[in-house]
């Protein structure tokens, strides 16, 4: 333990008109939350240790939402990271997906089934912040069905600019790592792959999508579920709260 960490040590932490009735259950809680802890970091390190999965046998063809350059699988892996995270982003949407579209730019113009899924969007929202970061030790890609120029214009209209974006509407890489279902729906799934001297293999995908039917296995890398599970009345009644407009 750091000298930091020992600073922080307290467990006698209490707040400002708190009732010994908020105290004992907030200290129950507690206990909760250091258990979640514990078991969040077993997980961790349970799927770190999962044996390498399938070599990837195709070097797929994508292309750049940036300038529509020709791009190969094998290449979205730069010097010195053996690590791609991929996420699969909806766009087009959900054909049944009624919530409202895009209200400004060129993007508001497509027909709605066309627009992007809004709950992908606030999710890719969030990690363009954090992409920055993230840059130093793994590579991180988004990619969508949508044609190149479609995606590059809504990452310019969401202000996208740390994000690496392709496009793979001419390559079976969605379907054949279940971001796109048999009928051509579209699935918001996170794909992690990884390269050393024997290849490219796969080493993990959000599965429990298919085990709950909802995105929660997306939890770790959309911010907002984070932040409202904290608050009183949590997430509401569905998963497909985030908008693309608001009053």
């Amino acid at each position: 333990m750091t000298e930091w960490q020992q600073t922080l040590r307290d467990p006698n932490v209490t707040f400002p008109g708190e009732s010994s009735e908020y105290r004992c259950a907030r200290n129950e809680l507690l206990k909760a939350e250091d258990e979640l802890r514990r078991l969040n970091e077993e997980v961790a390190a349970r799927r770190r240790a999962l044996p390498a999965g399938g070599l990837v046998e195709e070097d797929y063809l994508f292309e750049s939402a940036d300038d529509g350059s020709m791009v190969r699988f094998s290449e979205l892996f730069t010097p010195g990271k053996g690590a791609l995270v991929i996420y699969h982003m909806m766009f087009p949407r959900w054909s049944k997906d009624e919530r409202a579209g895009a209200s400004t730019g060129k993007t508001a113009l497509l027909p709605l089934v066309e627009q992007p899924c809004p709950s992908c969007t606030s999710v890719v929202d969030g990690l363009n912040g954090p992409a920055a970061h993230l840059a130093d030790k793994v590579d991180l890609v988004i990619v969508a069905k949508a044609d190149p120029a479609r995606l590059g214009t809504y990452a310019q209209e969401r202000g996208w600019t740390n994000l690496r974006l392709m496009s793979c509407r001419n390559n079976t890489f969605n379907r054949d790592y279940h971001g796109e279902t048999a009928d051509g729906e579209q699935i918001p799934v996170l794909n992690v792959f990884s390269r050393d001297e024997d290849g490219i293999r796969h080493r993990w995908a959000s599965e429990l999508t298919f085990v709950r039917g909802d995105n929660s296995p997306l939890d770790p890398i959309w911010p907002i579920w984070g932040v409202l599970d904290l608050t009183p009345n949590g997430r509401g009644q569905t998963a497909a709260y985030p908008s693309m407009q608001y009053e």
